[in-house]
């Protein structure tokens, strides 16, 4: 499980993402920002829900065993719900299920629970916040997508600051507190702005992995965002 956003709502989560890692030296990648990142954020694509091919149960399981980092699975795949018994297996700390591939969404919250992992569900730019209204009760994290998803390295969608204000408020509005965690171009220039408008868990992909010091640019991030 992931710490709640109670205990951590005052501290910038900053999530590298795997997804533009060195694959060729993966654990060497992890270890060069295990001290300054709070969470390691692993991108599951099919090539049916996005038009890409990522990774499995099988580096979810090897980094689970290598890295005390928690571990947070974003499943951008088709029919989820098959695959969160086995994903939580694997050792994931955090599933994250697209609310546009699941048809029965509170089953699969609460079947990720069970399985003793916080949930939380993802929506595409394009997706009304009230596709979520009824299962907020259910989760534990929503993330925002402000790419398009599929591809790392893609530009932030304008605009997408209004739409993380206002499912602030509609977390905030609830009997429990809920991570607003947004994946997709941020970096030092527009981290602030995002930060201010709610988001308290930032996927950061290349704006880490891409630069030539990945802890320092971290660090940067923090700085940036204050």
């Amino acid at each position: 499980m992931l710490p709640g956003y109670q205990e951590t709502k005052d501290h910038l989560l900053i999530c590298p993402s795997i997804l533009s890692a060195d694959f060729t030296a993966l654990g060497a990648s992890v270890d060069q920002i295990a001290q300054d990142a709070d969470i390691l954020h692993i991108d599951v694509m099919d090539g049916h829900f996005v038009p890409n091919i990522s990774f499995g149960m099988p580096i979810v399981k090897a980094l689970a065993g290598y890295s005390d980092l928690p571990l947070d699975v974003h499943l951008m795949i088709e029919n989820p719900i098959i695959w969160i018994d086995r994903f939580a297996e694997a050792g994931a700390d955090s599933i994250v299920l697209h609310a546009e591939a699941c048809p029965h969404l509170q089953r699969a919250l609460q079947q990720i629970r069970d399985a003793g992992c916080t949930p939380g569900v993802a929506l595409n730019p394009g997706t009304s916040l009230s596709t979520i209204e009824e299962v907020l009760p259910f989760l534990d994290m929503v993330l925002l997508m402000t790419v398009n998803p599929g591809y790392g390295g893609q530009s932030y969608i304008p605009g997408m600051q209004d739409k993380i204000r206002r499912l602030r408020r509609l977390l905030d509005a609830q009997n429990h507190a809920v991570h607003l965690q947004i994946d997709g171009g941020v970096y030092p220039a527009n981290i602030k702005e995002n930060r201010e408008a709610g988001a308290n868990m930032i996927v950061v992909g290349s704006a880490v992995f891409n630069q030539p010091d990945p802890a320092e640019a971290i660090r940067q991030l923090r700085k940036c965002s204050q």
